[in-house]
């Protein structure tokens, strides 16, 4: 089972996963430029798909792959279903941005305003409560986030900001869970519905009274909804559930 990252975050995100899903082989990596990475390329989308490529390979001959990404790993999971198709068994897409955000150029180009804000420990907390990030995890976050600079800022906001869907994702294999809160901004919904519609396999799921970043706001939840999609069962809350024929 990998895990892969959103933007700002590390691995350290997917500690009640990993807890939990303890029967697994569970892989956890930092991609390029964040957390306690040791990957000497540059952060990009497409780099981060070849590292987890590599990982893979490496670590899961001959066994069932899960594949698990959030936000900014969930456009690197895309990516990666997209190079290769039959690789990955189950993958789960939550919550990723697929529709390019025409103001992208305009706000990387102000981070000489924005990047000093991520060593501002008010401004850090308040972002730290946005993506449900709890107080003994929070040091982390903001060490991390602290020691980013502002080209690596940068990049991973231009990566995620002008992500689209590679035409060969089409061809994808497997099974495919689309996933986004129902309380997330109207173009992540709309991104959902676009990933669903770009290949046959996918199925969508959308949890209930959440935003962005489920899986840390209430992972008992997660983590049931992921492994009753795993065992091909009735996912809960089934109202919500959405299906492509």
């Amino acid at each position: 089972m990998v895990f892969i990252h959103g933007g700002g975050a590390s691995g350290w995100m997917w500690n009640k996963q990993v807890e939990y899903f303890k029967n697994f082989h569970c892989l956890v990596p930092d991609m390029p430029e964040q957390g306690q990475s040791s990957d000497d390329r540059p952060f990009t989308i497409n780099n981060s798909a070849d590292q987890i490529i590599e990982l893979i390979e490496e670590k899961g001959q001959g066994k069932t792959i899960v594949a698990i990404g959030f936000s900014l790993g969930a456009q690197v999971l895309i990516a990666i279903l997209s190079k290769r198709p039959d690789l990955i068994q189950y993958a789960m897409i939550n919550s990723a941005l697929v529709k390019p955000i025409s103001y992208a150029k305009i706000f990387t180009k102000s981070l000489g305003i924005v990047h000093p804000l991520t060593r501002n420990k008010t401004f850090s907390r308040i972002q730290a409560k946005s993506m449900y990030i709890d107080e003994p995890l929070y040091e982390t976050y903001y060490d991390e986030n602290s020691r980013m600079t502002k080209d690596t800022l940068a990049r991973i906001l231009s990566e995620n900001m002008s992500f689209t869907i590679p035409k060969s994702f089409e061809q994808a294999n497997g099974n495919i869970l689309v996933t986004v809160g129902e309380k997330e901004k109207k173009m992540m919904k709309d991104s959902m519905i676009k990933i669903i519609n770009s290949n046959p396999r996918c199925q969508g799921f959308v949890f209930p009274k959440m935003g962005h970043g489920v899986s840390l706001a209430d992972p008992e939840l997660f983590n049931q909804v992921t492994e009753k999609w795993i065992q091909h069962d009735i996912l809960p809350l089934s109202t919500e559930y959405i299906r492509t024929n």
